[in-house]
């Protein structure tokens, strides 16, 4: 379902003093400065996203787009309830008043659409393996992002690491004879989604976020449900109360782990997320190849291979930049007297 990424692991501090019986200290611990509702949000989104491919061949046999329209509606259904109870309907009132941000949020709007109609369709046409292709190289998206919409310098690490993932896209596409569409589209509009989300989202509460998003596509979604209706090809209340359940259930299915993505979104470095995001593709990687029995020739085991390379590069590079980070905060700085007294500092 992994905005852009920052360059690097934003973290600050020190690391904590290991204890006489050294145990597995939480990641809050190692990486401090990381909040730790904003850690198990993000952990539970990617987990959640990762089971996910599960839940959508229950919904057959409506289409994607009829389950799209069902996602969009009752998300909204279930936000305009948790906003009820939750009685924080002004955060959304803000937010729709704002123009700026109503726009963010619009566009939001579009790019988890998209990105919604791009999964369903690779999971219910036995595209899984794409699906988590995309999620595995949407961390070099968000690399080229923070270069291309953020101005950020790429270190050589990071450039070895978007030239190894762009050589996997093309061993794939030539190893299997087309371009992995699925995958390149999936990390792309979650890409853009992300920093969408964290340059408005700091600025709106999870849950009026995506109240306004679904807000924004219910008409749309309404209007789709209404024609198939009207043309007899709605599915909707014509294969048992279990399945009409169930597409109500999408909008709490996908409500939950966006929510939680939201909320990880405004309270962690990009990087952080980015890292937290592999968990949804491994996920998703296993459930293709073990549960639907999904083909995997050389070429995309190499390609994948290769995606592992460039992810392994990106995260290590990340993890020394961050320790160099660290090292620096720890250098104390010369007090004006001192540096009057011929500081050993170098300029």
């Amino acid at each position: 379902m992994h905005e852009p990424d920052a360059v690097e692991p934003a973290t600050e501090g020190t690391l904590p003093v290991p204890p006489p019986a050294p145990t597995p200290a939480p990641l809050t611990a190692v990486v401090p400065g990381l909040p730790r509702r904003g850690l198990a949000a993000g952990f539970g989104a990617y987990l959640l996203w990762g089971f996910l491919p599960l839940y959508f061949p229950l919904l057959e046999p409506a289409g994607a787009v009829e389950i799209i329209a069902h996602r969009v509606v009752w998300s909204l259904v279930f936000c305009v309830l948790l906003l009820a109870v939750t009685r924080t309907w002004r955060s959304a009132l803000t937010a729709v008043r704002d123009r700026r941000t109503l726009l963010g949020l619009a566009l939001a709007s579009v790019l988890v659409a998209a990105n919604w109609l791009t999964f369903v369709v690779g999971v219910l046409t036995g595209h899984t393996v794409d699906a988590a292709l995309g999620y595995y190289i949407n961390p070099l998206v968000t690399v080229a992002l923070a270069v291309l919409v953020l101005g950020e310098r790429m270190r050589p690490a990071q450039w070895a690491a978007l030239g190894v993932g762009t050589a996997a896209v093309v061993v794939i596409s030539v190893g299997v004879g087309r371009l992995p569409w699925i995958a390149l589209v999936l990390a792309a509009t979650f890409g853009l989604y992300g920093l969408v989300k964290n340059r408005v989202g700091r600025r709106v509460p999870a849950l009026a976020s995506l109240a306004v998003e679904t807000a924004t596509l219910t008409p749309f979604a309404l209007a789709y449900l209404g024609w198939i209706g009207a043309t007899g090809a709605l599915t909707w209340g014509q294969h048992g109360g279990g399945h009409a359940l169930a597409l109500a259930a999408s909008g709490v299915v996908t409500a939950v782990p966006l929510l939680l993505f939201g909320s990880a979104a405004r309270q962690l470095p990009l990087s952080v997320v980015g890292l937290l995001q592999y968990v949804a593709p491994t996920l998703q990687f296993a459930l293709g190849v073990v549960v639907f029995g999904e083909d995997m020739p050389a070429a995309r085991w190499w390609g994948f291979g290769l995606v592992w390379v460039a992810l392994v590069v990106l995260t290590v590079d990340g993890l020394r930049a961050g320790r160099v980070a660290r090292l620096a905060s720890r250098v104390p700085q010369p007090s004006s007297g001192d540096a009057g007294a011929g500081s050993t500092v170098k300029p």
